[in-house]
């Protein structure tokens, strides 16, 4: 490569991973350009699109992002779908290196009877979070409702099906989750966990506010409330284990409330059945009573119990979906890899996150594919916080870098800036920008202010792309 022009880095997805991969190039001692492309007309990924509307402390996380998207040498070619409007093979033609950071929206699926009719997390999160890829309108004629899964996803789906339509149009949900959600039936809500409190994936701060609106009664049974010695010493190791466990207690011994929504958190309980009518119409969801082993883990007891509900809802975790052309590891919905390097095949070296005995211990011993990286959920997983996010991208761009220092990775033809803007414009590819985000924001800013809010989200693709121009923010 000519010492004259900066290594050419192509970022696929814009939410925290690959901002973060971004991140970390612009701050390497290599002088590096960085093209981040993302489908959506927007950027941000996850945190406009994953994170609960009522939940804006975690959205003050897009400040730190947009320090990133503002530096110079980091481009967003917004409304671009990598697989689709461009390939893999024509992205060699113009960059040294790719790292893919496309996340995880799907859902995982369970295996007991009935469970083709449980709703996935993600396609509920899709909804009222505006994406326009999921649905714009939602049924929630259900009175009573079942959620599967003791994780922050589950708690987001509870506290949204509990709360009111009026409560949540303060938030920058548009028209159309505002209607559907203002219809909502819901008064019970029942989250079931198959282990004890100890082993909940609750954060606290998810599960404390989960008591802050008026219309909601938090119950546990304080018949759920066991631990083992493995939980014990959970407890002790872990400051967020030990105050996950303190605040179900006080659910657990809570004084009875008047208010009219209640949200029972379960432990102990193992999905069986969902049972539905001959129309297909959910009726109800079993459940069988388990115990600890004394090793943190629980084992059946024969007693079973069946709840009434009327829908039951899965937030057993999401999975990325394969990326276009490349290898694809078929066990953990990952692209195979050895600390980001991407493989010729799977399974992944890193196995799955927290998983012993997943990893391949002959993956370092296969072939990499030169120049293609990866970070973020695509590559461990659906698991881990924004820590795990930064440590992931640091390592995948220490490798880069050390491989373009060996000189391992595309010999692009075309590596010069302006090559892409000319390329997408004779592909007819309508693309938005940063500049274009900053316009968008703008607008959405001022629907929000005329309702007294802060923000109101525009949800259509044709509309973002419109409200991007930089010439309309002018």
């Amino acid at each position: 490569m000519p010492e004259n022009r900066p290594l050419r880095v192509a970022v696929i997805g814009s939410g925290p991973a690959g901002i973060y991969a971004s991140d970390a190039l612009a701050k390497s001692d290599v002088n590096v350009s960085v093209d981040i492309f993302e489908r959506m007309p927007a950027p941000f990924g996850l945190i406009r699109y994953g994170v609960a509307p009522d939940h804006p402390r975690i959205k003050g996380i897009i400040k730190s992002l947009h320090r990133v998207l503002d530096k110079p040498g980091v481009r967003l070619f917004g409304h671009v779908n990598v697989g689709e409007d461009v390939t893999h093979d024509e992205l060699k033609e113009f960059y040294d290196a790719v790292i893919y950071a496309t996340g995880a929206t799907d859902d995982k699926s369970l295996g007991f009877p009935g469970a083709e009719h449980t709703i996935g997390a993600g396609q509920f999160v899709g909804f009222y979070d505006a994406n326009p890829h999921f649905k714009d309108s939602w049924n929630l004629d259900a009175e009573s409702v079942a959620v599967i899964g003791v994780g922050n996803v589950a708690l987001d789906i509870a506290r949204i099906l509990a709360k009111t339509g009026d409560e949540l149009r303060v938030t920058e949900i548009p028209d159309n989750v505002y209607e559907s959600l203002k219809e909502n039936k819901a008064k019970e809500v029942h989250v079931f966990g198959r282990r004890g409190p100890a082993q909940a994936k609750f954060t606290p701060l998810e599960l404390k506010e989960l008591n802050y609106s008026d219309t909601i009664e938090v119950v546990v049974n304080p018949e759920d409330i066991q631990y083992d010695e493995t939980s014990e010493e959970a407890r002790r190791n872990s400051k967020i284990t030990d105050m996950v466990c303190n605040l179900l207690e006080q659910y657990a011994i809570a004084d009875p409330t008047d208010a009219p929504h209640k949200l029972y958190l379960h432990f102990f309980e193992s999905p069986v059945e969902v049972k539905t009518d001959e129309n297909g119409q959910v009726t109800s969801f079993v459940t069988e009573r388990t115990e600890l082993t004394g090793d943190g883990r629980v084992r059946g007891t024969g007693k079973l119990n069946e709840w009434p509900v009327q829908a039951v809802y899965r937030a057993v975790g999401y999975k990325s979906d394969p990326v276009h052309s490349l290898p694809w590891d078929e066990n953990s919905n990952v692209l195979p890899n050895v600390g980001g390097r991407v493989l010729t095949e799977g399974p992944t070296a890193d196995g799955i996150a927290g998983v012993p005995g997943t990893a391949d211990p002959e993956a370092e011993k296969r072939e990499r594919i030169p120049g293609v990286y990866t970070t973020g959920w695509v590559r461990r997983g659906p698991v881990g916080l924004i820590g795990n996010t930064k440590g992931d991208a640091n390592e995948a761009v220490a490798n880069l870098l050390e491989d373009h220092a060996n000189g391992i990775g595309f010999n692009p033809s075309k590596p010069e800036e302006e090559s892409v803007d000319q390329w997408l414009a004779e592909k007819g590819i309508e693309h938005t920008t940063w500049e274009g985000w900053y316009a968008l924001d703008k607008y959405e800013r001022e629907l929000g202010e005329a309702e007294g809010r802060e923000r109101k989200k525009v949800r259509e693709i044709a509309d973002m792309v419109k409200y991007s121009s930089t010439e309309r923010s002018e």
